[in-house]
């Protein structure tokens, strides 16, 4: 296990919607891709954090 894990946040009127973290930033686009088809009303952010930020 890396100590990077990403984090993907949807966004809707500039409040959190949903959090999700993800193992590499490759499954986080490829799930923001399918959230996009879905839900295109809602923006998303993804961006690396230290896994020790997560969990204890």
């Amino acid at each position: 296990m890396t100590n990077t894990v990403w984090k993907f946040e949807q966004l809707r009127a500039g409040q959190v919607y949903s959090s999700m973290t993800f193992d590499t930033q490759e499954e986080a686009e490829h799930f923001a891709a399918q959230m996009r088809k879905a839900e295109p009303d809602l923006f998303w952010r993804i961006e690396p954090i230290e896994a020790r930020m997560v969990w204890n």
